[in-house]
């Protein structure tokens, strides 16, 4: 399962195992959950977690590393602008205080065929488009084609859906190639839905519209704010619609309550924090540790006008897997004792004591803070699973526990090192002098390609490290757009980069890690694994009949990742670092499984007449 676009979802872990799912089928209902019961019944008003009174009024300003150059959001290319989710809207959308269970927003209901089979979504005959015009079943099924034919991921994605179409007055249906796939409902769920009408007209000059070209027109759609205005790569300003057909809407009450989403946008993370100190923007969500320890010292921090805040209920509802991805479509990766020799390379604990202040953990699994990490030995329906792929996966995932390599003292790191360059001499590599080279005389060379300055002193770790073994290492520091290039045509040796990972895995871990995205360009495949036992194990997540079964495969997939040696892990920190000027407030508590900033946060005047008024 994806994640939603504007808010995280939620995680609840260490508890009984549920059902897969309880949602009732061939019947009309207000939900869908993975897990358990909806929550919230048919006629509920509003979600518990927000102020239904909160003040509609006031700005909040975010600060963006970047730039933007379409308000296109389905194409695979060029860099979207932040904050379209504000224009656009979902059949459903997930409530903060559950786990994977999502109400009804454009679809008023849905019901699910009672093989899963297909699924048919009701749209709420009160949802219209900012111009006034009804939202359709058509436009449902429009968006889903044009979203398949224009986006890899979308056609990866959505790639046991069969067929969209209208099957009565205001629903549609989508039937899937297969049965009993209980997590393709939510992700049809999750589906944004655009104006066909708007699309398929003439901008103000009479020009047609295009979807499959990138556009900077503002767009049109069906949700809170109208895009205000923009200076292209550089602000952006969402205001908040009036008439929005969806302010008493059950999902929406207490939520959008700011009249001004402003997104300003910069080149360098050290001029961005610069500007958050002079309150140029209201919130910053802090990724060095460095930083947050040593930084936060300004006289605005001093004064209480900037108010910093640890929000563990940002990382309470995902795991993920970070770290050092090497691109297996270079032949120097081909080799899994090269790949695992990186990881004897990387020395975690150093970086922790001397750079991070002790702030972060090293990560060991690809679901990292879900209750799919893989540990010990597989037993149980893991290893019945396991020995049922047996002759396509590792044999040390039966015989040996993944553990990190660990840099304790000088002694172990030298150990490490050591055995480092042992895996790289069995993979046919020598030292000549002081260079590593192949049985060609050609040294090993490896560059780390990056879009973030900040993160330089964790690659030299490497750089030095594999130095030692005598491998050439460069890093290479390139502004977003032609990073986001290069990584949609896999032009890199290196990248440090990460896979976000849901309470409920599923047909996801094809585009991350299947042998169908491998070579998709565009592909969140960053590794481009290409692996039948990864592909099997993959196809037993999806395929699980109950949360038991869905919990014993994960485990098994995450096993056999992490004995494939795809990824060097990085580090985390599961809980979120963050600053604001202090003009806000949240409801009390907050929910579970997000601190909701901005959307369920409002304005607070008497705060704001306080810290002083925003730059």
């Amino acid at each position: 399962m994806q994640f939603a676009p504007l808010l995280t979802l939620g995680l609840l872990f260490g508890l009984a195992a549920p059902a897969l799912a309880q949602t009732a089928t061939d019947v009309w209902t207000h939900a869908f959950t993975m897990t358990g019961e909806p929550k919230y019944p048919a006629d509920y008003t509003h979600f518990d977690y927000v102020n239904v009174d909160a003040p509609k009024t006031g700005t909040v300003r975010l600060g963006q590393l970047g730039g933007f150059d379409t308000f296109n959001p389905v194409l695979p290319k060029g860099e979207p602008a932040n904050g379209i989710g504000l224009v656009y809207q979902t059949l459903m959308t997930p409530s903060l205080d559950e786990v994977n269970t999502y109400y009804g927003l454009l679809a008023e209901s849905l019901k699910i065929a009672s093989d899963y089979g297909a699924v048919t979504f009701r749209i709420d005959p009160d949802a219209r488009w900012h111009d006034g015009e009804p939202v359709t079943a058509e436009d449902v099924v429009w968006s889903f084609n044009i979203e398949k034919q224009l986006s890899p991921n979308s056609a990866q994605y959505y790639a046991n859906v069969t067929q969209a179409e209208v099957t009565a007055p205001g629903e549609v249906t989508f039937t899937f190639d297969q049965t009993g796939n209980r997590e393709l409902p939510l992700i049809l769920g999750q589906l944004m839905v655009l104006p066909q009408h708007w699309w398929e007209g003439t901008d103000a000059n009479g020009k047609p519209r295009d979807i499959a070209q990138s556009t900077l027109e503002s767009p049109m759609g069906s949700g809170p704010y109208t895009l205000a205005s923009f200076d292209a790569g550089r602000t952006i300003t969402y205001q908040r619609v009036e008439d929005y057909w969806g302010l008493n809407q059950p999902t929406q009450v207490g939520s959008n309550n700011f009249d001004e989403y402003r997104i300003e946008y910069f080149l360098d993370e050290t001029v961005r924090f610069e500007a958050f100190k002079g309150d140029q923007f209201d919130w910053w969500s802090e990724y060095a540790a460095r930083r947050w320890a040593t930084a936060f010292d300004f006289p605005a921090i001093q004064q209480g006008r900037v108010v910093q805040e640890l929000f563990p209920q940002d990382y309470a509802s995902n795991g993920l897997m970070v770290g050092f991805i090497p691109n297996l479509r270079k032949p120097k990766f081909q080799d899994e004792r090269v790949r695992q020799a990186l990881n004897y390379a990387f020395d975690f604990e150093s970086l922790n004591q001397t750079l991070f202040y002790g702030q972060y953990e090293r990560i060991d699994s690809y679901f990292y803070g879900l209750p799919f990490k893989s540990s010990g030995l597989p037993e149980g329906e893991e290893l019945d699973i396991l020995t049922s792929v047996k002759d396509l996966v590792p044999a040390s995932v039966f015989t040996e526990p993944y553990t990190n390599p660990v840099n304790a003292d000088a002694a172990a790191q030298r150990d490490n090192l050591r055995y480092a360059l042992t895996l790289l001499n069995e993979a046919g590599y020598t030292l000549d002098g002081t260079r590593l080279v192949d049985a060609n005389g050609e040294q090993l060379t490896l560059e780390i390609l990056s879009n973030q300055p900040s993160l330089e002193p964790v690659f030299q770790n490497l750089v030095t490290n594999l130095g030692r073994l005598g491998v050439q290492v460069s890093i290479r520091i390139v502004d977003a757009p032609q990073y986001i290039n290069r990584l949609r045509s896999f032009d890199y040796d290196l990248i440090y980069s990460q896979w976000a990972q849901s309470f409920s895995p599923g047909n996801e871990q094809r585009y991350f890690f299947g042998s169908s995205t491998a070579n998709q360009e565009g592909s969140t495949n960053y590794a481009g694994i290409a692996d039948p036992g990864v592909d099997a194990l993959i196809e037993k997540v999806i395929g699980a009949k109950d949360r038991a079964t869905q919990e014993a495969a994960t485990k098994a997939l995450d096993r056999v990742l992490l004995h494939h040696h795809y990824v060097v892990p990085g580090y985390t920190l599961r809980t979120a670092r963050t600053a604001r000027w202090d003009r806000f407030s949240h409801p009390e508590p907050l929910p579970e499984f997000s601190s909701g900033f901005p959307t369920i946060w409002w304005y607070d005047a008497a705060k704001a007449a306080k810290t002083g008024g925003a730059q």
